[in-house]
């Protein structure tokens, strides 16, 4: 038996590095524009160290910047099952077309049927009425008062595992972004984290079209990677929607040979998954997976975060920049001591 040797770029021992868990933050900075911003040049393989601020200098009046307005919902709920009082962690990922039902992540074992109740005084119950496999299950809400309404009231944001410590009131806000409008997501698009109104207003008084897309993200974001040729790994599908005014302001930019910026690996997918050639207003369900080889058709520069090792998004900024350029950068980055993941620095790939 003849075993095929898997290339390079598509293994996954070639997406590890030694991340020091002292660099990964904790919390986000006071002044979001102040994080670092190192910015990679790919053609001449040089980097430079500025702060966010700075981007508004390397974006041109033709220019598109493309940001995933996308709200992160207090999913997170801690509650007991009825009547053994046993509790239980429910992190909550999307409605079904099923009214009042939702598609939910549970810790702690529960069977279909089991009763779950939430909250303390205002009470509210679910009943587990499927079972999806690894930890999904579909809860059927009991009550009048709208899911919605509870979560706001008694939710917590659902902050990665990587940061070590309970949500704080200030994360609500905190792990948004300042354009954060369609609710939906379980994670924040973290890139767009860094951006405040004063930095934005900036950006379009230099002439630069800001843009919103929409992609709801999902848990995939941080289900790791098993196989060892990446190509297996399979992505989950996420709702995605790029309207008419993204189009318009896209297309004008290519007339103008100015670039398509994306902020973020999730814009990047958007704008990825919206077709070849002339792109369409469109929505729908992506689970495009982006990894070395890959041709970028809509993206021409790329803000992103500093990402876990072994992690698809890692994946895509090397499928952007060359892994080889990656690996520098990151290196380059450990030695500085940049802030990694979601509340993090942030680099600019142009």
């Amino acid at each position: 038996m003849i075993t095929q040797t898997v290339p390079t770029e598509y293994k996954l021992s070639s997406y590890d590095y030694p991340l020091d868990e002292s660099l990964i933050a904790q919390a986000p900075l006071a002044d979001r524009d102040q994080a670092r911003l190192m910015v990679l040049h790919r053609k001449e393989g040089r980097f430079e160290h500025r702060r966010f601020s700075d981007l508004i200098h390397y974006l041109d009046p033709s220019d598109v910047l493309v940001v995933n307005d996308t709200r992160v919902i207090p999913a997170r709920l801690q509650g007991c099952k009825i009547p053994t009082g046993g509790r239980v962690e429910v992190l909550l990922l999307r409605e079904t077309p099923a009214l009042k039902q939702w598609e939910a992540l549970i810790r702690g074992s529960v069977a279909v049927g089991q009763r779950l109740a939430f909250g303390d005084l205002d009470l509210i119950t679910a009943v587990v009425r499927r079972d999806l496999g690894d930890g999904r299950k579909v809860l059927e809400w009991i009550g009048e008062e709208a899911v919605e309404s509870f979560l706001d009231r008694r939710g917590v944001p659902p902050l990665p595992p990587y940061i070590r410590r309970s949500p704080l009131p200030e994360d609500r806000e905190q792990y948004q972004t300042v354009y954060a409008a369609a609710k939906g997501s379980v994670a924040a698009p973290t890139a767009g984290l860094h951006f405040t109104e004063t930095l934005l207003d900036q950006i379009r008084a230099r002439g630069v079209k800001v843009v919103s897309v929409t992609l709801h993200i999902g848990p995939g974001t941080f289900r790791p990677v098993r196989c060892e040729d990446i190509r297996d790994h399979g992505m989950d599908s996420e709702w995605y929607e790029i309207n008419p005014a993204a189009v318009k302001a896209i297309e004008e930019a290519r007339r103008t040979n100015g670039r398509v910026v994306a902020v973020g690996t999730t814009a990047t997918r958007v704008l990825e998954s919206a077709g070849t050639g002339r792109l369409s207003a469109r929505s729908g369900w992506t689970d495009l997976f982006i990894t070395p080889g890959y041709p970028f058709k809509n993206v021409d520069a790329l803000v992103t975060n500093f990402h876990l090792p072994k992690s698809t998004l890692l994946m895509l900024v090397s499928a952007f920049a060359g892994l080889q350029t990656i690996k520098q950068a990151y290196a380059e980055a450990l030695q500085a001591r940049y802030r990694f993941l979601s509340y993090g620095d942030a680099m600019l790939i142009r």
